[in-house]
């Protein structure tokens, strides 16, 4: 085959000659292309693994990742006095740690601030319902809240307990204070403002209206509706609260039997130690002798060591007028109390009044009915009136401590808050009124240890009245005669008997030309200081204010809340008052005698303390471990306000209130319109020990919560294991833009209670 291939081949290139023998092999020829790849083989077995590397070098640490939100946790290791005090105990050493915020900058915001260590959380506001049930007639939260007085769950269980410090601090009842509604109610030509705003939409919501809220033009109905529905916004709240363990988030216990007291004839009282005009129910109905419709003007308040509430009427003049019209401010006008007759006031309702417009006749109630310090028993229906179904069960109007602005009430107690056993009953209360004055309640029998409530509280219906004259205070209400007061350099006080057989000499006696002159006399005389006679002591009590001036009582500066501390961190139990503030004139000359009546030399003559910031003093009676026997007592200042805007600077003081350790708090009314920040809860540092450490801090107030807007800061109280600080918003948006609580920008600002405890760090 190979031959005959070559043979062929070479023909295709020369002719040649026949085919010879066979030549040697030729060389091998060029190699081919290669072919197309096989098929892959199947995989081989694994080899035995190899051993491990060494670890390489660590990396360079990463930056750090932008903080995360706050979480909700709480820290129960201690109570807020116990964290405040540790925090000022630093401030005083010099060790509070950098960037430590202590005490709270003075600002003023639309939302609650507090201290770094402290959470906030809204726990009821006004018109919200304070059970499942939100019809027109259930209970809803009243308008602008003002004291607080908390009661843990088991706080009686053992007999003889008071309310404060016992009990539960995690489940209880608050009593909450509804003072005013704010801005203006409609008129017929007028359409209503700010909150009165707020309640007509919210009637017109519900069907309880029919006039547009915004119209200029407003049908007598319509004008009677608002004032009934704002009448149902006074007086107070009775709400059971539960804190839950995990979050330690506070909410009102909606399934309790939650109540409204307010200011219409669905709550009933009885006034006890003091004659009042007949009152009829709403309805005009006639009520029992010395039965009367409701509570108003319902402003601060005091927490009975029995277990009850007091409530304290204040400017109950706004509502049917003033019964003691007897002056234009402090200037004395004479009219029903003109000399050469009989001291009256007047009781019939003024119609031009707040709630007085009202066009039937038993909705318009008798003037001297209210301004009264109101005893509520929580235990019992909003309408059982003081002895209608059971002796010493029920609400009544301590009638025995008479008439005035009150503020407050407290009581004088053991370091235990009882009743000082074998003494009798003290209670003091304040006139919040400019030139107002300090008063004194001594129960007729003592209290003895295993008396019932119902006989303790028969204690307070007879008693003697006497009224605190300052005779050592300047006529500008923060300094003595002398100049100025310390615990060191105190001024000296005694307590006024006021009734028409007081041997007590009158303070002006000397004044008017005879130095002898009891208070008796002075009451009893038709023209003593150019005042008419009191007949009876019951019309003394009826006029506190127009007494107390008759005689010749040291005027005081607003005096608002009056506070008695058996844990004085002194060791000596003491009585702190705040005095607010005052700018009006004088009702009084220096010596006691009455200032000019005609307006045009009163104007000229009256003395004015300007006084724009107010005091907290303090008062220590002549027998401390039984002030029921105190003749006389020693006075001085603590603080001193004024309208700066450093770290400790403070206007205004108005509530005070005392922990269980015997520390002194206060919250402030006004400073946000006269120095321009937020009204705020202070801590007053009192500890003998800071006097001399590297920073002195005694006396000076450590702002720790402040309330949102032109709010002011009320009703400051704590949890019975002192965990929760509870503080009242009250007007917030009275006068300036707000939306508090909430943060759309058109909600309407409404008032409230928040709950302030410890934040987990």
């Amino acid at each position: 085959m190979r031959a005959a291939c070559a043979l062929a081949l070479s023909g295709m290139l020369a002719t040649t000659g026949c085919t010879g023998e066979q030549g040697p092999p030729g060389a091998d020829g060029m190699d081919g292309t290669d072919g197309q790849d096989g098929m892959d083989g199947d995989d081989g077995t694994d080899g035995t693994d190899g051993d491990d590397g060494a670890d390489g070098d660590d990396g360079e640490d990463g930056t750090d990742g932008e903080d995360g939100e706050d979480g909700v946790g709480f820290d129960d290791s201690s109570d807020i006095p116990t964290f405040v005090t540790e925090l000022v105990d630093q401030v005083a050493a010099g060790t509070l740690p950098e960037g430590t915020v202590f005490p709270l900058d003075a600002r003023a915001t639309d939302s609650m601030r507090a201290v770094e260590g402290l959470k906030h959380e809204t726990l009821v506001t006004w018109l919200e319902p304070i059970t499942f049930r939100s019809g027109n007639d259930d209970p809803h939260f009243g308008a602008n809240a003002d004291y607080i007085a908390y009661f843990g769950d088991g706080w009686d269980t053992t007999a003889g307990d008071a309310p404060q410090w016992n009990g539960s601090g995690t489940s209880g009842w608050l009593w909450v204070n509804h003072e005013y509604v704010s801005n203006d109610g409609p008129t017929p030509t007028t359409p209503p403002s700010g909150q009165y705003l707020t309640l007509a939409s919210w009637m017109r919501g519900r069907g309880l209206l029919a006039n547009d809220p915004l119209s200029s033009t407003w049908e007598q109905s319509s004008i009677d509706a608002i004032i009934t529905q704002t009448r149902r916004q006074l007086g107070g709240s009775w709400v059971h609260i539960v804190r839950d363990p995990a979050s330690g988030t506070w909410s009102v216990d909606r399934n309790a039997a939650n109540r409204r007291f307010d200011a219409t004839s669905a709550t009933l009282s009885r006034v006890t130690g003091m004659a009042v005009s007949a009152d009829t129910r709403d309805d005009g109905t006639a009520l029992p002798a010395g039965v009367v419709a409701g509570t108003l003007a319902n402003c601060s308040g005091g927490q009975t060591p029995w277990g009850t509430v007091i409530t304290a009427e204040e400017n109950a003049q706004d509502y049917y007028g003033d019964a003691e019209a007897c002056w234009s401010g402090q200037r004395f006008t004479a009219g029903p109390c003109a000399p050469g007759g009989d001291v009256a006031i007047v009781t019939a309702p003024s119609t031009s009044s707040g709630f007085g417009r009202h066009s039937s006749p038993g909705a318009r109630h008798p003037r001297d009915v209210y301004g009264f310090l109101t005893e509520i028993d929580p235990s019992a229906a909003p309408d059982e009136w003081y002895g209608r179904n059971t002796e010493g069960v029920g609400h009544r109007k301590l009638g025995a401590m008479g008439r005035a602005h009150w503020e407050n009430a407290t009581f004088a107690t053991d370091e235990d808050w009882q009743l000082i056993e074998g003494q009798p009953v003290v209670v003091y209360a304040a006139d919040d009124r400019q030139s107002g004055h300090i008063y004194r309640f001594v129960s007729a029998q003592p209290y003895t240890a295993g008396m019932t409530r119902a006989q303790i509280r028969a204690l307070l219906d007879q008693g003697t009245l006497h009224v605190a004259h300052f005779a050592d205070m300047a006529q500008n209400g923060y300094e003595l005669r002398s100049g100025a007061s310390s615990e060191t350099m105190r001024g000296a006080g005694t307590w006024i008997e006021l009734s028409l057989t007081s041997t007590d000499l009158a303070p002006n006696g000397a004044a008017l030309g005879d130095a002898t002159m009891t208070v008796g006399a002075a009451l009893a005389s038709a023209t003593w200081n150019g005042i008419g006679r009191f007949a009876t002591d019951d019309a003394v009590r009826r006029a506190l204010f127009t007494a107390s001036q008759k005689i010749g009582v040291r005027e005081l500066n607003r005096p608002e809340d009056v506070e008695w501390n058996p844990r004085d961190p002194s060791g000596t139990p003491r009585l702190y008052v705040a005095f607010t503030n005052q700018t009006g004139q004088r009702a009084l000359m220096d010596d006691g005698s009455l200032a000019p009546t005609d307006a045009t030399a009163y104007a000229t003559a009256a003395y004015r303390p300007n006084d724009t910031a107010g005091s907290i003093f303090a008062i220590e009676e002549g027998t401390p471990a039984t002030p029921a026997t105190s003749d006389s007592f020693t006075f001085w200042i603590v603080a001193r306000g004024n309208t700066a805007n450093g770290a400790y600077d403070f206007g205004s003081p108005d509530n005070l209130m005392i922990d269980g350790y015997g520390h002194v708090w206060f919250g402030t009314d006004g400073t946000f319109g006269r120095s321009g920040h937020a009204d705020a809860v202070y801590y007053l540092d009192l500890d003998p020990a800071h006097r001399t450490t590297p920073t002195a801090t005694y006396g000076r107030p450590f702002r720790v919560i402040a309330v949102p807007s032109d709010a002011e800061a009320t009703g400051p109280t704590l949890s019975s294991d002192m965990r929760t600080f509870f503080v009242a918003v009250q007007h917030p948006g009275e006068s300036v833009w707000s939306t508090w609580p909430a943060t759309d920008l058109y909600a309407r600002p409404r008032s409230g209670v928040v709950a302030i405890s410890r934040r987990a760090r």
